[in-house]
């Protein structure tokens, strides 16, 4: 099972059909559990919270931007309208889904405890 997000829905044209169709974007997201200093000696662990600090601070300015989740590229679909019906999931974008790949098939459920 993975989780995924909807970073894009983009309408287009089958070049070899001219039928209309829809090109949706998914990333995976992974939930960032931040940088953990095991093993490390002191300095460096005095420093990795230093580096924290002055994250923070940049981002509490708004000169950085607060990631609170990784995104990776994971499926890009070329679906025609037809095909987007036959689903039966309406995908939205900034929306979170488990994804299950088993037996041939890829499913789409929404997770458990979001929404």
């Amino acid at each position: 099972m993975v989780l995924v997000k909807v970073q894009r829905i983009t309408s287009y044209t089958d070049p070899e059909t001219m039928r209309p169709g829809k090109i949706i974007e998914l990333v995976e997201v992974r939930r960032s559990s931040g940088f953990q200093a095991v093993g490390m000696g002191e300095e460096s662990a005095m420093v990795q919270r230093m580096l924290q600090t002055a994250m923070l601070q940049l981002q509490s300015m708004g000169l950085m931007p607060i990631n609170r989740e990784n995104l990776f590229p994971k499926i890009i679909l070329y679906v025609t309208e037809q095909e987007y019906d036959m689903l039966n999931v309406r995908l939205e974008v900034n929306e979170v889904y488990d994804v299950t790949f088993s037996d041939g098939s890829i499913v789409f459920k929404r997770p458990q405890g979001i929404g």
